[in-house]
């Protein structure tokens, strides 16, 4: 803790750990001093995390420090320390002079870590689901929105896991939830760290890759999906099949999309790989180019007025046999 005399910029430490008391050479705390600002940022510059301390050093200008106080109580700002990780420094105002001018401020640090930790905790529990560990409907609905606000585009994807009351009923709800656990790391795992991926609710899931606007990265993206979905093995249901659907549309970035509007183009693909899945006559097997020119034409076919495009999937998985059967369904 500091008390600061704004006007001259003198101060003298009220009280500080002992670890920065011994890094300054001293040992006599309420001397006053010349030059805050020299000595705070010297601290920051030593004990404060590099990310955080430009911030810092702007936070505590005290040539800005009456303005922003102005009408306030205190201002602070969080930081994360070397010495007791998350921190919160704070300006509180002591007094005035005649004039009304800021006088006298305290300038505190205290440690926040628990508190934060605690903060985080709950920010995970609200934004993810907590069974797959993937992101829940509404922060994947919030995230994706702000994709659209910013016009980014990119590939949406439902998965639908077909048939899947028949595993719950024969190898009971616990080898139904590792299939679920199962196929949303698959997804996770075949997407990159800026992607979407978030699980809608029971057996369904939906994935926002920006980016993906052209045939040839829709190729990439369905490869390796694929080939990370045959890898998935549960023991529990032995070889029962796992059926998906899956349907995506392109978002050209250009069109004014809510969620729900997109949500609605690619849930329309899923109804038509249900409609089509008996009749379809592509199919890839394992260790074929999972995305053949017949399929790619397929997948440039789906262009309606507003120039969107679709490509609809129905996927059995052999897990035991690490087999994968893709057919493109079609008109």
């Amino acid at each position: 803790m500091h008390y600061i005399n704004v006007k001259t910029n003198r101060f003298h430490i009220v009280k500080m750990e002992p670890q920065i008391l011994t890094y300054l050479g001293k040992h006599e705390i309420y001397d006053i001093e010349d030059n805050f600002t020299d000595h705070i940022c010297k601290i920051h510059r030593k004990f404060c995390q590099a990310d955080y301390v430009d911030r810092e050093v702007e936070f505590m200008d005290l040539e800005t420090l009456e303005e922003r106080l102005q009408g306030k109580k205190s201002i602070d700002s969080v930081f994360y320390g070397k010495l007791s990780g998350w921190c919160r420094s704070r300006f509180i105002p002591v007094d005035y002079d005649e004039d009304g001018s800021l006088l006298h401020v305290l300038y505190c640090v205290e440690c926040i870590d628990d508190q934060k930790k605690r903060e985080d905790k709950l920010l995970y529990l609200a934004q993810t689901d907590t069974m797959t560990g993937i992101s829940n409907r509404r922060s994947g609905e919030k995230m994706i929105e702000r994709v659209l606000n910013n016009k980014v585009s990119g590939m949406m994807c439902l998965v639908d896991c077909d048939k899947f009351k028949s595993i719950n009923d024969t190898y009971g709800h616990m080898a139904g939830d590792e299939v679920i656990v199962a196929i949303a790391h698959t997804l996770q795992k075949s997407c990159r760290d800026k992607d979407v991926v978030m699980r809608l609710g029971g057996d369904e899931f939906a994935l926002f890759i920006p980016g993906v606007t052209d045939r040839k990265c829709a190729n990439a993206f369905f490869k390796r999906l694929f080939e990370n979905l045959k890898q998935i093995q549960i023991e529990s249901i032995k070889d029962h099949p796992i059926i998906m659907s899956l349907g995506a549309c392109i978002y050209d970035g250009k069109e004014e999309l809510t969620f729900d509007e997109l949500y609605c183009r690619a849930i329309w693909q899923c109804i038509k790989v249900k409609k089509w899945k008996d009749t379809a006559q592509q199919y890839i097997r394992k260790n074929s180019l999972l995305m053949n020119k017949e399929a790619i034409d397929v997948f440039k076919m789906y262009t309606c007025v507003k120039k969107y495009k679709q490509i609809v999937f129905f996927v059995v998985l052999y897990p035991k046999r690490r087999e994968i059967y893709a057919e493109v369904c079609r008109n």
